[in-house]
C-alpha cells in the first residue's frame, strides 16, 4: 500500500512538473537574441523599445523592430495590436523565433502609462546602456 502511495505522489508530482514546464516562458533581451541565447522553436518573450520608424502596417499585420539601443530584433505581429502600443515606448512580444532570426509573435504588450516599461525590458535597457557605456569607455 505505501509503495502504490508513493507510486501515485510521483506520478501526480510528473504531470504537475511537466505542465509548469511547459507553460514557462523565458524572457530575452535583442543582445541575448543576438548572441543566440534565445531558444529556437519553442515560445519566449522579447522586450526593449519599439525602434523609431520600423512599424509597418498590412492590414491586421503589424512588423515592428525591437531594440535595446544594441541590437535588434524585427518581429511581425498579426492582430489588435495594445492602444498604447507605439514607436520609442516598451514592449515585450511573446512568440518564437524563426530560423530566420525573425520573430513571429503570438502576443503583443505595451507599458501602460508614461512612468511605466515592463520589468523585464527595462532591465534588458539598463544592461544595454551599462555596456554601450563600457564600450565607450575602452
Amino acid at each position: 500500500m505505501i509503495v502504490g502511495a508513493l507510486a501515485s505522489i510521483a506520478i501526480a508530482a510528473y504531470f504537475v512538473l511537466n505542465a509548469f514546464q511547459s507553460n514557462l516562458v523565458f524572457f530575452f533581451s535583442p543582445t541575448q537574441v543576438d548572441a543566440g541565447e534565445a531558444p529556437q522553436n519553442r515560445t519566449f518573450r522579447v522586450g526593449g523599445l519599439v525602434k523609431e520608424g520600423s512599424v509597418k502596417r498590412n492590414n491586421l499585420t503589424v512588423s515592428f523592430v525591437v531594440t535595446d539601443s544594441l541590437k535588434e530584433v524585427p518581429v511581425s505581429y498579426t492582430g489588435i495590436l495594445p492602444d498604447l502600443f507605439s514607436e520609442g515606448k516598451g514592449v515585450v512580444a511573446q512568440g518564437q523565433l524563426g530560423n530566420d532570426g525573425h520573430f513571429t509573435a503570438s502576443e503583443v504588450l505595451a507599458k501602460h502609462d508614461e512612468n511605466y516599461m515592463p520589468p523585464e525590458a527595462q532591465h534588458a535597457l539598463d544592461q544595454a546602456e551599462i555596456e554601450k557605456a563600457s564600450k565607450s569607455l575602452k
